[in-house]
């Protein structure tokens, strides 16, 4: 098992340098949007924040881990101008990296009910490898001579967002800036090499009212990086008396996820999904894990007012 997972890090770090860095995935990402989309800022129409740890692959040594914290609110008093902050810690075998962003928002009626708003990301992210995590046999190896040392790379992103009463579709890019955090002029004899590419998400969902009781929510999140296969995440989402939700998530390529959530008080969401694998690592990993807190501060004449499932 300890060789697996010695190889495992090194195809893992070998795909994370030489082809492409994808942002890190979320399983329930809708409780944390704003990560992914700055247009998203204070659309909830008052203050709200979410903390989220995720343990992919658990058994497999050098598996992603990764911590996320974020807030976001609407700014005045016509809550056309929104404003978000987010902070990430993402590690995967010998490597490290922290992200910070703050989002800017401004949105604009397009009818009754719905809104239509421009979103602005900008920050930078920390990276940081430490190839002798890796167990390499021969440590003059010049091919893994240099570490990565807390490399800074800034970054900025864009994102629209169409929403209203009943449903949502967006668009955005939260990292335009292609950077490459190691290359070979400053190590001639490596042939490694880090690159954040531009990722672009659509995302999309839609609340259907069963009855009094029942909500349903079925949703997708699609990705696209350049040199990587496209991602697409599906889910189903139940909301029973404003209090419990549960569902299940699929990415096509396999894994499957089961949600869910609890509204502990008008203001605290706390939620669990578990992701099993459908393909060669189901033998190698007991699944992913993933819990969150999401808390929101109403505002006193707005305290009687279900928020939004979404």
């Amino acid at each position: 098992m300890k060789n697996r997972n010695i190889i495992f890090a090194f195809l893992a770090l070998f795909s994370y340098l030489a082809i492409a860095q994808q942002d890190a995935q979320f399983t329930q990402y809708m409780y944390n949007t704003v990560t992914i989309n700055p247009a998203f800022a204070g659309s909830r129409g008052l203050f709200n924040g979410t903390i989220f740890h995720r343990s992919q692959w658990v058994g497999l040594e050098g598996a992603p881990v990764t911590q996320s914290v974020s807030f976001n609110t609407p700014l005045g008093e016509s809550n056309r101008v929104g404003l978000g902050i987010s902070a990430l810690n993402d590690e995967i075998g010998p490597s490290t990296e922290q992200v910070f962003f703050i989002d800017f928002s401004y949105n604009i009626d397009i009818s009754d009910n719905t809104k239509l708003a421009f979103g602005l990301k900008a920050g930078g992210n920390l990276l940081t490898v430490d190839f002798s995590k890796l167990g390499i046999r021969d440590p003059q190896d010049p091919g893994f001579g240099a570490n990565i040392d807390n490399r800074f790379a800034p970054n900025f992103g864009v994102g629209v967002y169409i929403y209203g009463d009943n449903g949502y579709v967006g668009l955005s890019a939260p990292t335009i800036l292609e950077t490459e955090h190691f290359d070979t002029d400053e190590n001639p004899s490596s042939n490694s090499l880090a690159v954040e590419r531009a990722t672009i998400y659509f995302m999309g969902g839609y609340v259907f009212e069963l009855s009094d009781s029942f909500k349903f929510k079925p949703a997708i999140l699609t990705k696209y990086t350049a040199e990587a296969p496209i991602q697409v995440d599906l889910s189903t989402n139940f909301l029973y008396n404003e209090k419990l939700t549960f569902g299940l998530g699929y990415r096509p390529g396999g894994t499957a996820s089961g949600l869910a959530g609890f509204q502990v008080s008008k203001g605290i969401l706390i939620g669990y999904a578990y992701d099993f694998q459908l393909n060669g690592l189901q033998d190698a990993t007991s699944g992913s894990h993933e819990v969150f807190l999401r808390f929101e501060v109403f505002k006193k004449e707005k305290a009687a007012v279900s928020p939004v499932f979404f």
